[in-house]
């Protein structure tokens, strides 16, 4: 089993348990959306020992955990699920209880690491003019770019953001991109 060395910031108990199935890894549960000082503290300790690494499930309050904790401790690195893939097999919430083991190997493969502010690597136009924002189907488009690339669901804005905060390039966007139409194209 593959030791992780950061601490993996998780929601809750089922996160943690799920986790330690899929790697030998220590964690931090926020205990939901409700972030309180304490559990900030901790993270921030653990990012300056060890590293922390955010793996929230991919809905609203996963988002706002993660926003919440990368504008309050800078450098943590992120890793992500799609919606499909936190699905539940019956009824309840997305969570990454719900991920299958390899799912979650494979998350925290391919993590991404936030940049210090510095020049774009993606500009407005370039989504616009990839169909990513202001179409009828940007939505769905920016979906699949998502999952492909592993950064989770975003708005128009937030996509600009988060591929910039990563260091996504155009040439990264486009490729997927490119992968995405040959398979819609079947």
């Amino acid at each position: 089993m593959k030791k992780i060395k950061e601490i993996i910031v998780v929601e809750g108990r089922d996160d943690t348990k799920r986790i330690r199935l899929a790697v030998d890894a220590d964690t931090i549960e926020t205990n939901g959306s409700a972030i309180n000082e304490e559990t900030l503290a901790k993270i921030e300790h653990a990012q300056k020992k060890r590293g922390v690494i955010v793996f929230t499930d991919p809905d609203v309050s996963g988002e706002m955990i993660r926003k919440t904790i990368s504008r309050r401790i800078p450098g943590v690195k992120h890793a992500f699920l799609n919606r499909e893939e936190a699905k539940p097999t019956k009824k309840g919430s997305l969570g990454i209880e719900h991920a299958s083991i390899e799912t979650i190997q494979k998350a925290l493969e391919g993590l991404y690491s936030e940049r210090p502010e510095s020049e774009p690597t993606i500009n407005r136009l370039f989504l616009l003019n990839e169909g990513l924002m202001g179409r009828p189907h940007s939505k769905e488009l920016r979906i699949k770019l998502g999952n492909e690339l592993r950064i989770g669901y975003t708005n128009g804005k937030q996509l600009e953001k988060r591929l910039n905060m990563f260091g996504i390039t155009q040439g990264k966007v486009e490729k997927a991109l490119e992968k995405i139409r040959k398979e819609e194209a079947k």
